[in-house]
């Protein structure tokens, strides 16, 4: 049986949207999730009575007549549409672009300018960290953040197209915006978080496996399997826990989020990490990347035959 183009048009549309964010990155003005992140505020602003509900209606309208609407231009050019949408939902580019950023002067040296770098993509105090304390910072964030900004939305996107890519992103996106357990935030901004979890539930062990795949892959099995209970978050454990162990190096422990020093569960096992790990978790994401597409093509292909 002959494969047409209708048969590999979602990993297809998939592929052009990773190459789309390769060349051309995040939208440096009028991206769409800069606008959504000040709908979100002001809805906020108007809803926030510290409830359950009042959040629930919160996220409500904030995300449903966006997904709606995608759904509803889908049909008239779906290739079009998934492309756009997972394209804007994807961070891979940035992501690379930013752990760069910091692996650049952190392996020449320059410590100011990688501690202002980490600064830019981590929430906790940055000021005072050595080599280790930056590379060991920017390590975890890239490992965390290849879940939510690449292999997350693509999860969703291939089960609902373009649709569920924005669905995903947009409820990723409130759940860092209201997901606190603050005052402010600790009911009115649960729902967000809970959403947010159940959506991550299945990408994040999805995205440990892969990084298992694409390094030391007992050592990552391992750690996942015993380090990601003592982590608060159900998938940001896993995906950290598995990526630590894979690239055989020690995360975890202490960190100082707003003054406050924060003991963390170990994460991985083997040296701290340097300047040129930071590379090497990089490499594990792009390489994690490639695959995920690879597997779209063969699995599509497998469904139609």
């Amino acid at each position: 049986m002959s494969l047409g183009f209708d048969a590999f048009s979602m990993p297809l549309a998939a592929l052009a949207a990773v190459l789309l964010d390769r060349l051309l990155g995040e939208a440096r003005r009028w991206h769409p999730l800069v606008g959504f992140g000040n709908l979100a505020g002001a809805i906020e602003q108007r809803l926030n009575q510290r409830s359950l509900q009042a959040g629930v209606v919160a996220w409500l309208l904030a995300v449903a007549p966006w997904v709606a609407l995608a759904f509803w231009l889908r049909p008239f050019a779906p290739f079009a549409v998934d492309v756009v949408l997972l394209y804007f939902a994807l961070g891979a580019q940035s992501l690379c672009e930013h752990a760069e950023a910091i692996a650049k002067p952190l392996q020449a040296g320059r410590l100011d300018e990688a501690r202002q770098r980490v600064g830019w993509i981590v929430s906790r105090e940055t000021s005072s960290l050595d080599e280790s304390g930056i590379a060991k910072a920017g390590v975890e964030s890239v490992l965390e953040n290849g879940n939510d900004a690449i292999f997350g939305a693509l999860f969703w996107f291939a089960l609902l197209g373009g649709p569920g890519a924005l669905l995903f992103r947009l409820a990723n996106t409130l759940d860092a915006m209201w997901g606190y357990r603050t005052e402010r935030f600790n009911l009115f901004g649960r729902p967000a978080a809970r959403l947010d979890d159940a959506l991550n539930w299945i990408p994040a062990r999805l995205t440990a496996l892969t990084y298992a795949l694409f390094g030391k892959t007992r050592m990552a099995l391992a750690c996942w399997r015993t380090q990601a209970p003592g982590w608060d978050s159900p998938n940001a454990g896993p995906v950290m826990s598995a990526g630590a162990g894979s690239l055989g190096v020690a995360l975890g422990g202490a960190a100082i989020y707003h003054g406050q020093e924060e003991i963390r569960p170990p994460l991985g096992k083997g040296p701290a990490p340097i300047a040129a790990d930071l590379s090497r978790a990089i490499t594990l994401v792009k390489n994690s990347l490639w695959f995920w597409l690879i597997a779209l093509f063969i699995i599509s292909g497998v469904l139609h035959a």
